[in-house]
């Protein structure tokens, strides 16, 4: 299969899923869905970049510093946050400010790489925070004092944070790295970093790992979560950038809302209101606008 639209269909699809399926496990703890998570992407891996790992060791070595905030940012944190928001808030208010990440890295990148942006960019980024606001707020955007705050969308912005600054770190310095091998390196220390986290979770949340073995729906959507989002997503939405390139990809990207509230109504029996949909757009139509590229002439 080697169709570019019908790859990033699927990528969508499964970076949904990754929301949805991380709502519907909500009964697992957030730092143990991110372990588990990791630890079957890891088991994945292994055989696939083990050798570059081993080769590319003494670059990881040099590197040390942006790859470490590579793997803390955008593998170990990103998804805690996600999993964590996702306790609290709907599957929905996750998927539409996931969707402001493209806007809130081209205004990183502006303040931190001092990139140029357009007046137009600029706009896309004020779009898009009013659609996240719009969607946070159910609309009633002038209230913001007298609306009771939901701790999932604070926590949401965590994640967004951490996804931008992966994003400018990648652009920097992924390229010195084998792909696969950077992954699994990446993997293997986010479960170091997690590990002492998760323990420290079960002894708050007095959550016990039988839990797992006695709900198969709950080791199912592990499954899903450690291969479809992590690994496969991941392959499909590369080979789909090597046929059409990157820009007109991660456009694609853009509909990751509109697949999510769809599988949250169909699925979780989410409501979805026209506040939703209005700000989803908002959203959409702001990333649009703050990833365009001036083409030379």
């Amino acid at each position: 299969m080697s169709h570019p639209y019908v790859l990033l269909i699927l990528v969508v699809v499964f970076y949904a899923g990754n929301i949805l399926v991380g709502k519907a496990v909500n009964d697992l703890p957030p730092v143990t869905i991110s372990f588990f998570r990791l630890l079957i992407a890891f088991i994945v891996l292994f055989p696939l970049g083990f050798r570059s790992a081993w080769q590319y060791k003494s670059t990881f070595i040099h590197y040390k510093k942006p790859f470490l905030l590579m793997t803390l940012t955008g593998i170990a944190f990103f998804n805690a946050f996600l999993y964590g928001a996702l306790q609290f808030t709907t599957a929905t208010n996750a998927s539409v400010l996931e969707a402001v990440i493209p806007a809130a890295t081209a205004l990183m990148s502006a303040v931190v790489l001092k990139e140029q942006l357009r007046g137009i960019q600029w706009l896309g980024i004020l779009v898009s925070l009013l659609g996240s606001v719009w969607v946070v707020m159910d609309g009633r955007i002038f209230q913001v004092a007298a609306m009771p705050w939901n701790a999932g969308d604070g926590i949401m912005v965590g994640a967004i944070i951490c996804w931008a600054v992966y994003s400018i770190t990648v652009k920097q310095y992924m390229h010195l790295f084998p792909s696969y091998g950077a992954l699994l390196v990446m993997t293997g220390i986010s479960l170091l970093v997690l590990g002492p986290l998760v323990l420290i979770e079960w002894y708050m949340t007095g959550f016990s790992i039988q839990l797992l073995a006695e709900a198969p729906g709950l080791v199912a959507g592990l499954l899903y979560l450690g291969i479809f989002p992590s690994f496969i997503a991941l392959l499909l939405y590369n080979r789909a950038v090597g046929l059409l390139g990157a820009s007109r990809a991660s456009v694609f990207l853009n509909f990751l809302p509109v697949a999510t509230m769809a599988g949250a109504y169909f699925w979780l029996g989410e409501t979805i209101t026209s506040m939703h949909i209005l700000g989803a757009l908002l959203v959409i139509a702001g990333v649009i606008m703050t990833t365009q590229v001036k083409r030379e002439p």
